[in-house]
């Protein structure tokens, strides 16, 4: 990892003694949904600095909410971590660990007379907390005596009390500038059953008390955040030196924020419940799940959080910058294969019916550790239909009637006649071939000005091919007109599905960690969903950025 605000801060600490040279970080996620490409940022800064240091990583479950938390998130967020390469080896954690713990640092603080037991609902507790130009009021239970805050807490244990009835404060103080140190709220009563403990508890830790004293428990050096808990390190630093217990150094990031995207994972759950997408792994979703079923490949997740880099401030990268990194990996790592998404016949009227040949094709440019692979060549082949035109336009180079193109890797072929249907439309084409030009080269020296892809008839095989782009047609979904939500910035076509594509037959084998360029079409990948007889394919991304074109488009206008 390249140098950063973050990484001073560690130093610092290393040059002056500070946690003895240690360094041990976590990724704290709450199981309420899946991992997103924010959190992909978060897990790659935390364990790239501690492998950086020589220290530990940590993932750990802030798992306080049984209302929103289910073991399908744990799970997914388990296999997620695991994929992104961040390992973890034997320190999995949850909050739920702690929560015996927690307890009894909550019953130190009520001794200790900072904290109590308050009656008050929801809506009063708003009401007495001011705001951020008025200070709060005191709870009418503030005054309780430690005795009183310790059997009362002790009964809403037990399960004495209905959801709501009461919560356990610190006493901090009524008129802090900080709202948040407005004698928060540590426990509160959910008669829920827990995703791990089950029914044992029926009051459960808020966020704020809980997730300092992981980190202190877990002796962490550098608990990393996003910003938005910049303004929580002061009620954390309370927590702890109240205890007197471990102080691990909070660091606060700009969180990642990117356009044509939204990572809220409430909004990403509306997605899924609303069915406007296929689950939290559809291709289009930025979850690393989605990401990684469409083919994304986690060296171009490392690139682009490494690219971005850790900042002190929000700000919003261009999506066009992880495309990139994505077709920077798959241009040296894909396997080039021919494939046609739109098919149109050829009959090559001068070459031998039930005859085929095989000949060699290059796997990589780029590498040529990966070899060659056979293609077969025959009488009947598929080209694209958009490789033909009958009445080309001056500057079209492809095939035309009575003109010359190249066949990649085979030979010169020349159409010949149009064949059309009753209705007029195109069906086949005749052409001829020159069997001087095999490997696609003239010993005449003569030239042709267009290279197609193609497939054999006779030895290739249909599949389904997803024509993913990107889920929002605005860089800002959340911009809308009055009355609408983000989900009105929705794009239409954000997936389009070929029913009837002809593909080489070496992709008969394909298996969804295998990354492939079509040739002049875009990379792809085997849908890890794929059943049955007939594969489905998804794409990746474009072999360029196809939306530069249309964003200038739209500024033109």
């Amino acid at each position: 990892m390249k140098p950063n605000f973050i990484t001073e801060i560690i130093d610092e600490h290393n040059e002056t003694g500070r946690f003895n040279s240690r360094v041990h970080t976590r990724f704290p996620p709450e199981p309420n949904g899946y991992l997103h490409i924010g959190h992909a940022k978060a897990i790659y800064l935390n364990y790239s600095i501690a492998q950086q240091y020589n220290g530990k990583f940590n993932l750990r479950f802030d798992d306080t909410n049984p209302c929103k938390e289910e073991q399908e998130y744990v799970d997914s967020i388990i296999e997620d971590v695991k994929w992104l390469g961040a390992k973890f080896e034997d320190r999995l954690f949850y909050a739920s660990d702690y929560f015996e713990q927690m307890y009894e640092y909550a019953i130190t603080l009520i001794k200790k007379g900072k904290a109590y037991v308050c009656d008050l609902d929801a809506e009063k507790l708003r009401e007495l907390r001011g705001t951020l130009t008025a200070p709060g009021k005191n709870s009418p239970y503030r005054t309780r005596s430690v005795e009183e805050n310790l059997d009362l807490f002790t009964r809403m244990r037990n399960g004495e009390f209905p959801d709501g009835a009461k919560t356990l404060r610190a006493k901090i103080d009524m008129a802090h500038p900080n709202l948040n140190l407005r004698d928060p709220i540590m426990y509160r009563i959910l008669h829920s059953s827990h995703h791990r403990t089950k029914d044992k508890w029926c009051i459960y830790p808020t966020y704020d008390w809980a997730h300092g004293l992981e980190d202190s428990l877990e002796k962490i050096t550098h608990s990393i955040c996003t910003l938005e808990f910049e303004n929580h390190r002061p009620l954390y630093d309370w927590f702890l030196d109240e205890l007197g217990i471990f102080h691990p150094q909070q660091i606060e990031f700009a969180r990642l924020n990117v356009t044509y995207t939204v990572l809220s994972k409430r909004k990403l759950l509306e997605l899924v419940q609303g069915k406007f997408v296929d689950g939290w792994d559809d291709p289009r979703m930025p979850t690393v799940a989605g990401l990684r079923r469409r083919g994304y490949p986690r060296e171009a997740l490392h690139n682009f959080c490494e690219e971005i880099g850790a900042a002190k401030f929000n700000s919003t990268i261009d999506v066009g910058v992880l495309e990139e990194a994505v077709r920077g990996v798959l241009n040296k790592t894909a396997e080039r294969v021919m494939a046609v998404l739109k098919p149109l016949k050829i009959t090559i009227t001068n070459y031998p019916d039930g005859k085929s040949e095989e000949l060699e094709a290059v796997n990589n440019p780029e590498d040529p550790s990966m070899g060659l692979r056979k293609i077969y060549f025959s009488r009947e082949l598929y080209i694209e239909q958009d490789d033909f035109r009958e009445n080309p336009p001056k500057e079209f180079f492809r095939l035309s009637v009575g003109k010359e193109v190249r066949l990649r890797y085979a030979y010169f072929i020349k159409c010949e006649e149009v064949v059309k249907d009753e209705n007029g439309n195109i069906v086949e084409l005749k052409c001829s071939y020159d069997p001087k030009t095999r490997g696609g080269n003239a010993p005449d020296g003569r030239k042709v000005k267009a290279t197609i892809h193609w497939v054999s008839a006779a030895h290739c095989f249909t599949a389904q091919i997803n024509l993913y782009d990107r889920l929002f047609n605005s860089p800002d979904p959340d911009k809308v007109e009055p009355g609408k939500d983000f989900k009105s910035n929705l794009n239409p076509d954000s997936l389009g599905i070929i029913t009837a594509a002809k593909l080489e037959p070496s992709l008969k084998n394909a298996n969804p960690s295998q990354r492939f360029q079509f040739e002049r079409l875009g990379y792809f990948c085997l849908d890890s969903k794929s059943t049955g007889p007939k594969l489905i394919f998804n794409r990746i991304s474009t072999l360029r950025d196809s939306w530069a074109k249309v964003e200038q488009k739209l500024k033109k206008k």
